[in-house]
């Protein structure tokens, strides 16, 4: 069965009540059990559950420190291009917004790649529009072979794509994807998503199986926190991430919490989450998977960020800049959203290990016989 076959025996309305209905009881259930299921991670994510934070806290800590020792994963986002064929709501990049369009040349990638390298990083995060024909399979496979040079681990988050065009991104670097639903909430997807081939909510769904027969070592999962309700949403993103863990066991998973960042022509979030419930999230997360990375982006603020290090997070950007040409030439008119912490990589790291924790710099390398 696929995903998107399971995801048709769930009412997103039905589990938001649910969800609601959860008791103090039913989190003093989930918090007792070493090892939880999607309906404890209900609880675990409910209005019942804020009462039990500090306890949630705690079991996270110790559950991420016994899977993750005191590591944390540092990357940094390159935007190769703003060109966008969608017209999405909540995004800079849509094509009805008037801004500067740019794709960055060979040369100009190359002077990103050394600028980046400068700062320390070997994890890169390769960002585009969506953009089929100008930036598509033709530019990635110009544009892959260039930055891998440089790279140990590259992860894209880029348009889905085929089953047989990740199998050959792999074949030119590519070790991971993040592929975001956005919401999994059918009607508020069709609301934000108005123009271009995101419209269609299942080649987007099912994207994650495609990636799963490619053999791609990492996918990432996440919806944009704003959109619908969080819980609910988080939730059918637990319930996608268990589904591709028993299926396609051979792949890593990561986790994002994005939160609607102020953009050009963007909208405000339809339900806001305080940082608090961000916590509550996290924690739950990591109580129902010992095992998935969870990452944390520029989009929080630099004191959250900090607060946040010891409870469950794995990886983290620093120095992000979110327009193409960010890092050897900077020109803002291009971003797609605005960062909330802006301090330099040397800086989160000097946090990192004041926090008692070692920043990391390189997820893995892979190791090819000699011929």
């Amino acid at each position: 069965m696929s995903f998107a076959a399971l995801l048709e025996n769930w009412d997103f309305d039905d589990v938001t009540l649910q969800i609601n209905a959860c008791t103090e009881a039913d989190v003093r259930r989930a918090l007792s059990k070493s090892k939880r299921d999607l309906q404890d991670f209900m609880a675990l994510i409910s209005p019942a559950g804020d009462a039990f934070l500090e306890e949630m806290a705690q079991q996270s800590y110790r559950l991420t420190r016994q899977r993750f020792g005191n590591t944390l994963q540092f990357y940094i986002p390159l935007y190769l291009s703003n060109l966008c064929a969608n017209d999405c709501t909540y995004c800079g990049f849509s094509m009805s917004n008037k801004l500067k369009r740019k794709t960055l040349s060979l040369d100009e990638i190359e002077a990103e790649c050394l600028a980046i390298k400068a700062m320390g990083f070997d994890s890169l995060l390769l960002v585009t529009g969506e953009h089929e024909t100008k930036v598509g399979m033709d530019y990635f496979r110009q544009a892959l072979p260039v930055i891998k040079r440089h790279f140990s681990y590259l992860t894209m988050e880029v348009q889905p794509l085929a089953e047989a065009e990740y199998r050959e991104l792999c074949q030119l670097g590519l070790d991971a994807v993040l592929v975001y639903q956005e919401t999994y909430q059918r009607r508020t997807y069709a609301k934000h998503h108005l123009k271009g081939k995101k419209m269609d909510f299942d080649w987007r769904l099912d994207t994650p199986e495609r990636l799963g027969r490619a053999g791609v070592d990492k996918m990432g999962l996440g919806v944009l926190i704003g959109l619908d309700d969080w819980r609910t949403d988080s939730f059918f993103a637990a319930l996608h991430l268990k589904y591709l863990q028993k299926t396609y066991w051979r792949s890593r998973y990561s986790l994002s919490f994005p939160r609607l960042r102020p953009c050009s022509g963007g909208l405000l979030d339809k339900t806001q989450m305080s940082d608090r419930q961000l916590v509550q999230l996290i924690c739950a997360y990591r109580l129902l998977d010992s095992e998935v990375e969870i990452s944390l982006s520029t989009r929080e603020s630099a004191q959250f960020r900090d607060k946040l290090l010891p409870l469950g997070v794995t990886s983290l950007s620093a120095g992000s800049s979110t327009q193409p040409g960010g890092y050897a030439n900077a020109d803002k008119a291009l971003e797609q959203f605005e960062i909330d912490d802006a301090r330099a990589p040397q800086v989160v790291a000097e946090a990192v290990k004041k926090a008692g924790m070692q920043p990391v710099w390189k997820d893995w390398e892979k190791s090819y016989s000699q011929a």
